[in-house]
C-alpha cells in the first residue's frame, strides 16, 4: 500500500481519528478503551514469548482496543491486550490439533504461525495479524484464522501505515484499501466502495471531512 504522502507518527494518527469520531460518531468513540497499562502489555509479551512490535505497543498505549466489535475501521476492529492473548492462544491450540502450523501444498502460508500477533478481528471471525517473522515482510499486516492459509497479499507494511491511512481518509478524503468512509442512517461509521448509497436498504452518506 503506497499512500504517496509523508506518514505521520502513529499517536498523531490516533489523535486525528479520535477527534473525528468524537465530533461525528460520539457513540462509537465511546467504545474505544482507555490506554492499556504497561504491565498488562508486559504480561502479554511473557505469554506470547516475544516483544510486541513497537507500533502495536504505541497503539495500545493510545487505546487498549475496543470494548466491542465496531466498524470504526474499514475491515477490522482492534483487540484489547486480553483479546490479543486469548486469540493467539486459541489459534495456537487449534493449529496444534489440526496440523495448522504446516504449510499445505496448495497454500503459500500455514493456517497459523507462532510469530503472528493478532491485533484486530473481522466481522467474519478472521484475524488481522502482524507478522513478526524475520525478513523483508517483518511487521506487515495480513489475515489469518480463516479456512485456508494466512493471506498477506496487498498487505499494509505495518500498523502505523494503516492508522495513517484511516486518519487521512477521515480528515482529507480518499479510501483505505479501496473502502471509503460513510455515515449510516443511524449515525454510525461505515466503510464501503466508492459511490455506495445504501446499506441493508438504508441510505448511507459520504462521511464529512475533518472536524471544522
Amino acid at each position: 500500500m503506497d499512500l504517496a504522502m509523508a506518514q505521520r507518527p502513529l499517536a498523531e494518527s490516533w489523535r486525528l481519528i479520535d477527534s473525528w469520531l468524537a465530533k461525528h460518531v460520539p457513540s462509537e468513540f465511546a467504545l474505544l478503551n482507555p490506554p492499556a497499562p504497561p504491565e498488562e502489555i508486559e504480561g502479554a509479551e511473557r505469554v506470547l514469548g516475544v516483544r510486541l512490535p513497537g507500533d502495536l505497543v504505541e497503539s495500545l498505549l493510545c487505546h487498549n482496543g475496543m470494548s466491542t466489535w465496531t466498524t470504526v475501521f474499514p475491515e477490522q476492529s482492534p483487540l484489547p491486550v486480553s483479546g490479543i492473548v486469548d486469540q493467539w492462544r486459541t489459534c495456537m491450540e487449534v493449529a496444534a490439533d489440526n496440523d495448522g502450523l504446516t504449510v499445505r501444498p496448495w497454500d503459500d502460508e500455514p493456517w497459523w504461525h507462532p510469530l503472528w500477533i493478532p491485533w484486530a478481528g473481522s466481522a467474519g471471525g478472521s484475524l488481522q495479524v502482524i507478522d513478526l517473522r524475520a525478513g523483508p515482510g517483518e511487521g506487515r499486516l495480513g489475515w489469518a484464522g480463516h479456512g485456508g492459509g494466512g493471506d498477506f497479499t496487498e498487505s499494509w507494511p505495518d500498523l502505523a501505515s494503516l492508522l495513517h491511512a484511516v486518519a487521512h481518509a477521515l480528515h482529507e478524503g480518499g479510501g483505505v484499501g479501496g473502502l471509503h468512509p460513510y455515515l449510516t442512517s443511524r449515525g454510525e461509521l461505515w466503510w464501503d466502495e466508492p459511490g455506495s448509497a445504501e446499506l441493508n436498504g438504508q441510505p448511507v452518506t459520504p462521511a464529512p471531512l475533518g472536524v471544522d
